[in-house]
Parts: C-alpha cells; sequence; structure tokens
C-alpha cells in the first residue's frame, strides 16, 4: 500500500470571490469573477496560492454560465480551471452555489430548484471524481435574508413568508446536494460556510426582540444538520408556509458525520437591537470565540473559520492587526477543547461594490484582499504567507485525533485513498440499512 508523503493537516484557505446575485429585477447580474478580473487572470491567481504557500482554496464554477437547463451545462471554463488545480496539487473546498442561480432557474423562490440543483452537483461530482471538499451553498442563511427578507437581490423579496420559502429550498438543495454528492465520493466532506451572528438588546425593551433574532440565527444549521428548532421557531416557520412535510424532510435527512460547520465572521456579524426590532451595527463586541462557541455548543460539530476579512485602511495595518485578532481566536477556540480545524481570509484579491453588499452596480473596489486587483501583495498577504509559515507544523502536533480525513488531488487513485472510498461507501450503507431498521422497528 502507498501513502501520501505528507497530508495537510490544518486547514489554511483563502478564497476566490464567486457570487453571483441578480439585482434590478433580475436584469443585472453581478458577477464578482468578472469584476475581480479572475476570469482573465485566473492562470495568475492560482500562482498567488502557492505563492501564499495555500493548499486549500475555496473556489467554484460561475453557476449561471456553467448550468445552462436541466442536465445542460458548459464544463469548458471549469474544465480548465480545475485541471489546474489537480496539476498544483492545490485542494478546492467547491462552492457551487455563491447567492445566484441561472437566469433560466428564476430565483429561490422556485420550488424546482433543490431537485435540478442536487442533479448539477451530482454532475459536477461525477466530472471531477477527484474533489473531495464541498459547500455546495455558500451562507444559506444571509443568501434568503438578502434575497427574500431584506429584498436586495434575486427575488428582491420583503417578507416572512418569502424568506422562509427561499430558506426552505436553500436548505433542501444543499441537502440534496450532500446526498447526490456523496453517492459519487462516498468519502466527499462538505464545509458548511455560514454567517456567525449575534444580536445584543440595547435595552430591556429590546431584550425580546433580540432573543427571536437570536434563535433566528440559527435556522439555516438547525435544518441542514436535522435539529429540531424550538417552539417559537417552529411557529415561525409554519406560519409562513414551511408544512410539517416539508420540516420532517430535514429531520430524516442527516449528514452531520460528513460535516464540518464552518462559520464565517466580520466585524459587521454583531448587531444592537432597538426595541422595535429593527438593528444596526454594533461592531466587534463578543467576538469570534465567543460566538463560535455558542455554535459548537448547538452542533457538536469540527470547525472552520470559513471567512473573515478586514478593509486596508489609511495606515496601512488595520487588515494585518484584524488577521492577528481572528488568528488569536481560532487558537483560543481551539486551546478551549473545540476542535477547530481550518481558517480562510477570504478572499485572494480585493472585491468590488461589496462596501453597498453588492446592491449596486458602482464599480468600487474594495480593498479586502491578500492581492489588490494588480495582483500586488498588500501587507495582510505578507502577514498571513508568515503566519501559514509560522504554524503550519505546530497546530498538527497537538493531537492526531483531529487530523481531517483528507485526500489531497494527486493522491486521489492511490490504494489508501481507494480505501478509504470503500470504507466510507460502506459505512453509509451501513447506516441505511440501520436507520430503515430502526424505522421499521418503530412502525411495528
Amino acid at each position: 500500500m502507498s501513502y501520501p508523503a505528507m497530508t495537510p493537516h490544518f486547514l489554511f484557505a483563502t478564497g476566490i470571490e464567486n457570487s453571483n446575485p441578480t439585482i434590478h429585477n433580475g436584469k443585472t447580474r453581478v458577477d464578482e469573477m468578472e469584476k475581480c478580473g479572475h476570469y482573465r487572470y485566473w492562470q495568475k491567481d492560482f500562482d498567488l496560492v502557492e505563492e501564499l504557500g495555500i493548499s486549500f482554496l475555496r473556489y467554484g464554477p460561475p453557476i449561471h454560465t456553467t448550468w445552462l437547463g436541466p442536465g445542460r451545462y458548459d464544463w469548458s471554463f471549469a474544465d480548465d480551471t480545475f485541471r489546474d488545480l489537480y496539476r498544483r496539487n492545490i485542494a478546492p473546498i467547491v462552492d457551487l452555489c455563491h447567492f445566484g442561480v441561472p437566469d433560466w432557474m428564476g430565483n429561490f423562490q422556485n420550488p424546482e430548484f433543490p431537485e435540478l440543483f442536487a442533479d448539477y452537483a451530482k454532475a459536477f461530482a461525477t466530472r471531477f471524481p477527484w474533489v473531495q471538499l464541498y459547500t455546495p451553498v455558500n451562507e444559506m442563511f444571509i443568501c434568503a435574508e438578502f434575497s427574500a427578507l431584506f429584498g436586495w437581490w434575486n427575488e428582491q423579496l420583503k417578507s416572512d413568508k418569502a424568506f422562509i420559502t427561499a430558506l426552505k429550498h436553500i436548505v433542501k438543495a444543499n441537502v440534496l446536494a450532500m446526498k447526490s454528492i456523496a453517492e459519487v465520493r462516498p468519502d466527499a466532506l462538505f464545509i458548511q460556510s455560514e454567517s456567525s451572528e449575534y444580536f445584543h438588546a440595547e435595552n430591556p425593551a429590546a431584550i425580546r426582540p433580540a432573543e427571536l433574532l437570536n434563535a433566528k440565527r440559527f435556522l439555516s444549521l438547525d435544518l441542514n444538520y436535522g435539529r429540531r428548532v424550538d417552539s417559537e421557531m417552529y411557529e415561525y416557520l409554519m406560519d409562513n408556509g414551511m408544512t410539517r412535510e416539508e420540516y420532517h424532510f430535514f429531520l430524516h435527512n442527516r449528514l452531520k458525520h460528513q460535516c464540518i460547520m464552518g462559520n464565517d465572521y466580520y466585524r459587521t456579524n454583531e448587531h444592537r437591537v432597538h426595541a422595535d426590532g429593527t438593528t444596526r451595527a454594533s461592531g466587534e463586541i463578543f467576538g469570534y470565540h465567543v460566538i463560535t462557541r455558542q455554535y459548537h455548543d448547538r452542533y457538536r460539530l469540527p470547525v472552520m473559520h470559513t471567512e473573515t476579512n478586514l478593509w486596508q485602511g489609511p495606515c496601512g495595518d488595520e487588515a494585518v492587526n484584524w488577521l492577528w485578532k481572528e488568528w488569536a481566536n481560532v487558537l483560543r477556540v481551539r486551546n478551549d477543547g473545540v476542535p477547530i480545524v481550518g481558517f480562510t481570509w477570504y478572499s485572494l484579491t480585493d472585491q468590488v461594490d461589496w462596501d453597498t453588499a453588492l446592491r449596486e452596480n458602482n464599480g468600487i473596489v474594495n480593498p479586502l484582499g491578500l492581492y489588490d486587483l494588480d495582483r500586488n501583495i498588500r501587507p495582510v498577504g505578507q502577514a498571513y504567507k508568515q503566519l501559514i509559515s509560522d504554524w503550519r507544523q505546530v497546530l498538527p502536533a497537538q493531537s492526531v485525533c483531529l487530523q481531517v480525513p483528507i485526500v489531497m488531488p494527486k493522491d486521489t487513485n492511490e490504494n489508501f485513498a481507494q480505501e478509504k472510498q470503500a470504507d466510507a461507501q460502506q459505512a453509509s450503507q451501513d447506516s441505511s440499512t440501520m436507520a430503515a431498521n430502526t424505522t421499521s422497528a418503530n412502525s411495528l
């Protein structure tokens, strides 16, 4: 049997921004890959990933130009880019849906989206069987909220019913995609990238609305992981269009054993709640450490810090200081006994128009990247490169039990990797048999 020469044990990562929602009532596509120049400079971008010493990349094909219709795909760009990632032995964490769907799909109110998206996910996994790591749908809660509650993207609706409709479709799509990918790649690992939020009551009259918002923030992951929601959230779901049958679908389709709870944290993730239930940004109050402990206590899964960034400001060291603050929080989480397995600065390059949450098509460059859009390294890029070099070999030594069972791209066809897939397939079959037997016994 052959074994990998060296598999990274801690997932230091970055990402290439591939948001693509629509605005202006569906008339304008906000394509961050286009705005940030990735279609032109994708080879250079992969060079930069290697330059930083990074082996893991949050990345995915543009859904709106790849998925042409039911069963119809244009893999040309994906073939070129993923072939190159394989050559470089960079493991992509594949992001299949990042805030948008193809024009022919309409938007997230479409009830056909979940099943059709599962077909798309399976087609991708079949074409690129060496890919092991996936984020099928990015930030499910934020996607539903911005599209159907705030009225900013895609369907641009503003109601609780539209929000719950979008949310149930998005989370069901994620669950079905995980199942369909696992049919092709039994040892696939799914890293949920979800915004981790907290709502602070501004005064005693705001305590009740803050409590509701702090319960609501868990909805996407509760449904995704098959966790029963609390009674008030159950009523909220039922009052806004979710049926008992739909709710039970989530309870009976659990793939937690193949999941890593990826959580995103920015300074904008904490909020002050007013007495009337409206909110405004509070800035960092608790920070990543406290909020991540809340999420881990709820789901008891391995954790990965899947997104953070900050603008490089006038002093030039603002983003560097934020990087070190987030990294200190990651170490504090790990030292407190939470199995945290990775960290991500998002994204590789600067982004465009995120200052208006992609609601406006202004072309304003946001200096958030490890590199600027001319592909020159920023101070935070230098700092992250040094951080990775310093800590790469230190963290794995803490516990061999906390090492993620990663198969790097070039090891996919090795004997040990094939045996892993076979073991995962057998475990899945055994789990299905046990579940079926339990259901049968309960019906007697």
